[in-house]
């Protein structure tokens, strides 16, 4: 581990993850001697570069794991849990849900944990890719009949005048009783056991340091909210910044092998994924 003094950890621009990093871009806690270097990308680029190892520590959707598992454990911390709400099916007032296959749905990433989510609802439907920030005028303008919504969307989406056809989340906690696992933190497999573990522990102190220091922590990850009202942030935040970030526990965990057994059931991967966690070795989470 000595010889390793340099990490990057990647993560998206939004106001969630930009909340649960605040500690480490401001440098509030001690590193460990490790100079860490952040990058920002959109969720879908970090996917992609999950695929090739390209960061030591990086956000990725959780439906992208079964992608990277060769390269990367799954943290047990920094996870964005929907807990009876998630990512949402929009509409014009008119659209009907039963009509689902008849819809051009705009998605925003095939990678995305909520369109692996739709798919397990119901596979097989006219999809097309655009980024997220596109998707609801692309309802509004027409080009597409319903818009699969993810981020501050899910708050915002009356605003256009459109209606919630599914919640995604509340879905499958009427089908499984667990909370909808969207997104999580992996770390690369061919780092010193040593190194895993003390950047496991940072990563949990940073998201515990912000949820300790909520106001600052805010007002950082406000500069990254799209212009979002301070309000409508902080609730996001609450959202997808709680305990299960801080620790999936059994539940998370449960969550996560739960969306992977049903998307074996839908045969949308055909290989049994099995998450592999980082485990401290009883290291004290201070």
């Amino acid at each position: 581990m000595n010889s390793i003094k340099e990490i990057t950890i990647a993560h998206s621009p939004d106001s969630d993850d930009a909340f649960m990093f605040y500690a480490l871009a401001k440098e509030k806690l001690d590193a460990c001697g490790l100079k860490i270097n952040q990058v920002l990308k959109d969720i879908q680029s970090l996917n992609e570069d999950a695929k090739l190892g390209r960061y030591e520590v990086s956000a990725i959707s959780m439906a992208a794991y079964p992608f990277v598992k060769d390269k990367y454990y799954l943290m047990p911390c920094g996870a964005s849990m929907g807990n009876k709400y998630g990512p949402i099916l929009v509409a014009k007032p008119g659209v009907k849900l039963s009509d689902i296959d008849k819809l051009k749905i705009g998605i925003p990433g095939k990678l995305t944990t909520a369109y692996l989510t739709l798919s397990i609802y119901q596979k097989n439907l006219n999809t097309v890719e655009m980024p997220f920030d596109k998707i609801m005028a692309s309802v509004v303008d027409g080009d597409i009949d319903a818009g699969l919504i993810i981020h501050e969307g899910q708050l915002t989406y009356g605003e256009f005048g459109l209606i919630n056809l599914l919640d995604l989340g509340q879905w499958w906690y009427e089908l499984t009783q667990l909370p909808l696992p969207l997104g999580g933190n992996v770390i690369r497999k061919d780092l010193p056991k040593e190194l895993i573990n003390k950047l496991t522990l940072l990563l949990t102190n940073a998201i515990k340091y912000s949820l300790a220091n909520r106001s600052q922590a805010l007002d950082y990850a406000l500069t990254f909210a799209r212009d979002m009202d301070p309000k409508l942030a902080d609730k996001f935040v609450g959202m997808y910044v709680n305990e299960f970030t801080v620790d999936y526990g059994t539940q998370g965990r449960m969550g996560i092998q739960k969306l992977f057994e049903y998307a074996n059931k839908a045969q949308i991967f055909q290989e049994v994924i099995k998450p592999e966690f980082v485990e401290l070795d009883n290291l004290a989470i201070k």
